[in-house]
Formats: structure tokens, C-alpha cells, sequence
């Protein structure tokens, strides 16, 4: 597909529902903005690139996020988060912007074949993290923090791009049923919107990619 031939909606024309998707958020103005889990990698090693198949899911997601009004877009600076988004940010002139508390959870130091453990557990002991690595609770401190400064930054729909366990620790905060087994379903590339009031409240969530 031609870069050029991606249909980038500006703000105004947007396919997200005006109506809040959590019926707590009520009178103030709700933020929105998209939760993007990269394309398909060559591995789970920060520096892994994208196997030739999420290169083509790339250029993919990228005709898809152009139906919505996306005005900033915030990545995780490793390799194959940027290249997930780098199709979409292109066609639309958009800079992309890297933020260092969106990068995947250090499960351990270096590989480790026991990691799906470690990540099931995580979900009933956050606090739980091998020598060296870090624990749920961690990981979701640094990445509501990202997830907050971009969402209060005042853009209208900004696009926030990270990884599956950071994306699932998020929407296990937000609902606890969100637990292992979403997380094993989770696609490459994956797309949730995520809403909350200006100040305060609750962000109510929902998957968007088919």
C-alpha cells in the first residue's frame, strides 16, 4: 500500500462516539486517546524489529488510525514500537515523540524461559519481580505516568504506542477481570481507546481493532 493513500482524518471527523464510555465521567471534558500494542516482532528483546508480517500490519494500522483525529503521537523508544507507528506518523506529519516510561517490562536481566509465569503471577502479586527485574506494580507506576502526561497535555485525540504487558497492566488497573488470559489474547498490532474526565476521574476503556 502507498503511504500516500492512507485517509488521515482531521479533528472534527472522528469515529469515536461523543457520548463518555464510562457512565461515572460526567462533568468535565473528557480526554480521549488511543492505547496502540506494536506490531509483530522478531522477539521479546528490546531491540527486536519488526518480522516482515508486522511490517505489512504497520502500514495496516496506520490506514486504520486514519479515521480518527489523531493530533500527537507518544511511543515507546524502543525499535519496534516506532516502527509500528512510524507509517501512520508519516502520512499524517506528525512527530513522533518517545516517552521512556512506555517501554516493555524488565521481566530479568537477561532471557529467561520462565517469564509466562512471572507474568501470570504478576497479575495477583504485583509486587512479585524476579532479581534484577521488575514487578507489576513497577511497571504500571512508570506507564500511568507516561499514559498521564500525555493525556493532560490538552491534544484532542493523542496516540499512546507500548507493548502487551505494559497495555494489560494498564487495563487490569482499570478492570480487574483484564488478567492472564486477556493478556495471551492480546494481537499484534492491538487498539483501545481509553477515556477519562480533565480532572480526576476514572478512565473507562474499550477495544477498538478488529
Amino acid at each position: 500500500m502507498r503511504r500516500g493513500s492512507i485517509r488521515v482524518r482531521r479533528p472534527g471527523r472522528s469515529q469515536l462516539s461523543t457520548e463518555p464510555l464510562d457512565g461515572r465521567i460526567e462533568e468535565a471534558r473528557v480526554r480521549r486517546f488511543l492505547l496502540v500494542r506494536h506490531c509483530e516482532s522478531s522477539g521479546p528483546a528490546p531491540d527486536a524489529p519488526l518480522t516482515p508480517r508486522g511490517l505489512v500490519q504497520a502500514e495496516k494500522l496506520a490506514e486504520f488510525l486514519g479515521d480518527y483525529p489523531i493530533n500527537r503521537v507518544v511511543s515507546s523508544p524502543h525499535p519496534k514500537a516506532l516502527a509500528t507507528i512510524e507509517p501512520f506518523a508519516a502520512c499524517a506529519g506528525l512527530a513522533i515523540e518517545t516517552h521512556g516510561g512506555l517501554v516493555e517490562r524488565r521481566i530479568a536481566p537477561g532471557p529467561f524461559d520462565g517469564w509466562r509465569e512471572v507474568v501470570r503471577r504478576s497479575f495477583k502479586e504485583p509486587t512479585y519481580a524476579l532479581p534484577g527485574g521488575e514487578s507489576a506494580s513497577e511497571v504500571l507506576k512508570r506507564g500511568w505516568a507516561a499514559i498521564q502526561s500525555v493525556a493532560e497535555s490538552g491534544c484532542q485525540c493523542p496516540v499512546v504506542v507500548s507493548h502487551g504487558q505494559l497495555l494489560s497492566l494498564v487495563l487490569h488497573s482499570l478492570d480487574p477481570s483484564f488478567g492472564y488470559e486477556a493478556w495471551e489474547s492480546l494481537s499484534n498490532p492491538d487498539v483501545y481507546v481509553l477515556e477519562g474526565a480533565e480532572v480526576g476521574s476514572t478512565f473507562g476503556w474499550k477495544r477498538i481493532w478488529a
